[in-house]
Formats: C-alpha cells, structure tokens, sequence
C-alpha cells in the first residue's frame, strides 16, 4: 500500500523540491498551502500550477483572520520588508510569530484526518539564524509533541534540514526541476525585488550551482 503524507507547500524553492522528492520517492501526496496574509501571496498561485501539474490534491487554507493575533512582521503589517542576507540581523523584522507551528498543527490534523503517517516541510539550515521554528531542536520536539498528539503519531520530515538552499538546488537540479514554476521574493510584486533575504538566499543558491536563475527581477 502507498504511504500518505501531507507536504506544506508555500510555492517557493523548498517546499517545490521537497514535494518533487516525496512524488519521486513514490507517496500519495496531499498538498496543503495557507493564506495567511503574506505580501507574497501570489506564491500560492505558483503552488497551485505545480499542484496541477503533478496531479496532486492541494487545498490552500485562509488562515488570515490570525493576523489580529499575531503581528511585527513585515510579511503580513504595514512596513517595509528588510533588504540583505539572512544572516543580517535586522532580517528578523520577517518573522511572523509562530508560524510554523501553528501551519504544522493544522498540518497534521489534516494528516490524521487522510490516515497519512507524515507532513513534509522543507525548513533548511539557511533559515537556523532568523527563524527559531526551522531550526532542529524545534523540529525534534515538534516530533515528540506530534507522536502523542493523537491517536495515530504523524512525523514531521524535513528532508533538508542540516543542509542549505545550496544545497536543496543542486538535488533540484539533479532532478531536472524547472525553478520557474516557483517564486520566493517576499515582496509579491510583478518581478522579483532582488534585494531582500529570500531573493538574496536564492540567487546566491543559483550562483554556487553555476546555474541560472529562471524569474526576471527588478535589480
């Protein structure tokens, strides 16, 4: 029988190439992506095209009734998202405030709910610095929480989560995935800005790989 697994995928570099390597590897896969009142939401656009392509179940979740709970992050208020490198500290003002425990959590209700045993997401070493909720200490005890949350335990996997965008690309590549059908600008607008953090990460990856990236940007 093939073995289930939900893959939270926000349209972008990480979760594109998890959800290709889970197909690969041979799971029925359920995608879930959320809306929760993120600038960039046209990368939902670009997950639901993916979606299409392979042929998998993708719900996408409004969720954007949090923001009157949570808020400071330049991904969902009214202030300037920060340009540099991640590993700049004024990067921090990205951070939306539990995020990703509150997406696993829906994550794998959904999982128990299908009789799926995983949920893929694609936290990587580049985000350790900024992001508390990709880093492995996190990821182990979201692990150990989501083991006995439920009846049935559902692991959380994170496929490239001691490795860099870096290195996600090259296994990308190897693969022969088209990085088109992805975005990861946090400004949502009709190109790539090119100056924050996420585009900085991606370009860097691109880079290093010797290879093109495939989305116009502003800069």
């Amino acid at each position: 029988m093939t073995q289930r697994a939900v893959v939270i995928f926000s349209g972008g570099m990480d979760s594109f190439t998890v959800i290709n390597k889970a197909n690969k590897e041979g799971f029925e896969l359920f995608a879930l992506s959320f809306d929760y009142g993120q600038r960039h939401r046209k990368e939902l656009d670009y997950a639901s095209r993916v979606c299409a392509e392979l042929s998998i179940p993708h719900k996408v979740v409004d969720i954007s009734a949090i923001n009157s709970l949570i808020g400071g992050s330049s991904l969902t208020d009214d202030m300037d998202v920060a340009e540099g490198h991640y590993a700049d500290d004024n990067m921090k003002n990205t951070v939306v405030p539990n995020r990703n425990m509150i997406l696993l959590s829906m994550a794998v209700g959904y999982a128990v709910s299908l009789k799926a045993d995983k949920v893929f997401y694609g936290a990587h070493s580049g985000d350790h610095a900024i992001y508390p909720d990709c880093r492995p200490e996190f990821v182990h005890k979201m692990n150990d929480v989501c083991a006995i949350a439920n009846y049935e335990p559902v692991e959380i996997a994170c496929p490239y989560l001691n490795v860099s965008k870096i290195d996600i690309l090259a296994d990308g590549l190897k693969m022969g995935l088209d990085y088109s059908k992805t975005w990861t600008c946090y400004n949502g607008r009709e190109k790539a800005c090119g100056k924050c953090g996420a585009c900085n990460e991606r370009l860097e990856a691109f880079a290093e790989n010797g290879a093109e990236d495939p989305l116009e940007y502003e800069a």
